[in-house]
């Protein structure tokens, strides 16, 4: 029986990825969770196992194609694995039948993946695109260990993300060639090990000594998880295990939903909150007292926060900034939110006050286009940027990141809310794709959802122009008829780049926006 092997989720947002190599040929034999390919994804380089015994029937892709997630990867001839165990029998007592005369070489079939050399360097793939160095974050094995193919060996960190290296296959880890903090540049060696000579075969492990309708019902089940340094090897994705670490829970112990127990972010957190359901209130306890009082603690600027102090500097040094300030009347602007909410909620969208800021300064921006506009390097052109592509800025756990909504000018408001939505929980979880980052025209900062009132931001090179919004505040204001009114304000702080920008360009831009807020139903006017 042909069967596909469909190519499964190998991360969270990832839809595609590239065939680098094929690890066996149309017709070899492959036994249970051997490597078959390697593909890399915009994370990381990624072996992917046969799912059960048999011949290798058919190779979908070429080295160098693109291969799709849920598509079919290989086809495996499931009736090949009992074929070749029926014939191995036979193949013996030929052997014991042959006269002196030496019989022919037997070619056996591969039952696992080729030994490696004494010292083999992994050499640290591509990371994501434009990413050339990375900082080890933490071993997760020490020089001397055994690993199982796809046991995570190190935690690196980009300017993006961190990223789990997986062991390509198991054998013994002989030198880690960088120490924790230090900073490992792609395309060179990152560990050496000696890959195993031969996968253990676990089913035969497993039903030794078993009855045959034991063995049966063990041959048609799911395989059985990998042991790891004599622990289990839970299958779940690098992701799902980051998650289980941030969170302190044992992987062991949550129950998996995917195929074969795989473990999915959805069960980490359902998980927790059963833990947590369980746990009875913890007694109080009186305050540790510190080991040692006053010593400074120092720990290196790395991955995102270096890259925020080196474009903060810069942007700061070479650009001539200025800032104007005002504030918003958004009582009208909360009232029509309250009023989308149900709507937005039917369509699973949690719909906050940043699409409608969003879309407000998209249609301020078709009027005043030099404030969606960059400069070239020694500042003698203006470009003025086809599209609105507004970033803002998430505190995220590896630091500041500002991912953009792409086409603001022609997104919806459901539209925005929906990428809003998305681009958060990427940013804090690290998850976020570098084209998310790349092409901002203009940002927003929104010190308001921490508490802030008033902010100077820095501009985020090479825009020329960025806002801070302020925390909505309800506070006492005269009305047309003089009586005291509680309107809801949010203040506003700009930074504009003074080389292009003046105070009066900035201030009538402004204004415009702030009419779109103020009284939302006027943008219906002018939508296309």
């Amino acid at each position: 029986m042909v069967t596909d092997f469909i190519l499964p989720d190998i991360g969270e947002g990832i839809v595609e990825c590239e065939l680098v190599k094929w690890l066996v040929q149309e017709g070899d034999f492959v036994q249970e969770d051997q490597p078959v390919a390697e593909v890399m994804t915009d994370k990381a380089l990624v072996e992917i196992p046969a799912p059960n015994s048999g011949r290798v029937a058919k190779l979908y892709y070429r080295e160098g194609d693109t291969a799709k997630v849920h598509s079919p990867l290989f086809a495996v001839d499931m009736a090949g694995a009992a074929k070749a165990v029926n014939e191995e029998p036979a193949q013996g007592a030929a052997v014991k039948q042959a006269d002196s005369k030496p019989a022919p070489e037997q070619k056996p079939a591969p039952t696992s993946r080729p030994a490696g050399k004494s010292g083999d360097d992994f050499i640290l793939p591509d990371i994501g695109e434009g990413i050339v160095e990375c900082e080890i974050v933490e071993w997760r094995v020490a020089e001397g260990d055994h690993v199982e193919e796809d046991q995570p060996v190190v935690d690196v960190m980009t300017d993006k993300a961190v990223v789990e290296i997986p062991a390509p296959r198991a054998g013994r880890i002989v030198k880690l060639h960088y120490g924790k903090g230090e900073i490992a540049r792609v395309h060179t060696p990152l560990f050496s090990f000696e890959a195993d000579g031969a996968a253990p075969v676990a089913t035969t492990a497993k039903v030794n000594g078993e009855d045959a309708s034991r063995s049966a019902c063990l041959a048609a089940s799911s395989p059985p998880p990998a042991q790891v340094s004599g622990r289990v090897k839970v299958p779940a994705s690098p992701a799902v295990r980051r998650l289980a670490r941030e969170l302190s829970l044992d992987l062991n112990r949550v129950p998996g939903s995917g195929k074969h127990g795989r473990v999915l972010k959805d069960d980490i957190h359902k998980y927790r909150k059963s833990l947590q359901a369980d746990a009875a209130p913890a007694p109080s306890k009186a305050p540790e007292t510190p080991a040692s009082v006053g010593e400074v603690r120092v720990e290196p600027i790395r991955g995102v926060r270096a890259v925020m102090a080196k474009r903060m500097v810069e942007a700061a040094t070479t650009i001539p900034q200025f800032t104007f300030g005002d504030e918003v009347d958004v009582t009208a602007l909360l009232a029509l939110r309250e009023q989308l909410k149900p709507e937005a909620e039917k369509a699973g969208v949690r719909l906050t006050l940043m699409p409608f800021i969003m879309k407000a300064m998209a249609m301020a921006l078709l009027k005043y286009p030099i404030m969606n506009s960059r400069v070239n390097d020694d500042c003698t052109e203006i470009h003025y940027l086809p599209h609105c592509n507004i970033g803002m800025a998430v505190d995220s756990k590896v630091g500041l990141l500002v991912p953009n909504v792409k086409h603001v000018e022609s997104r919806s408001i459901l539209d925005i809310a929906r990428e809003v939505e998305r681009l958060t929980h990427a940013a804090r979880d690290g998850s976020v794709r570098q084209e998310d980052l790349k092409g901002g025209t203009i940002s927003i900062s929104n010190i308001g959802a921490l508490g802030g009132t008033y902010a100077s931001p820095i501009i985020n090179l090479p825009e020329v122009a960025i806002v801070a919004l302020g925390k909505t505040q309800t506070v006492p204001r005269f009305d047309s008829d003089g009586s005291v009114v509680a309107r809801s304000i949010m203040n506003i702080s700009w930074s504009g780049d003074h080389r292009i920008i003046d105070g009066g360009t900035i201030a009538r831009f402004s204004n415009m926006w702030k009419s779109y807020l103020q009284d939302p139903t006027s943008m219906l006017l002018h939508l296309s």
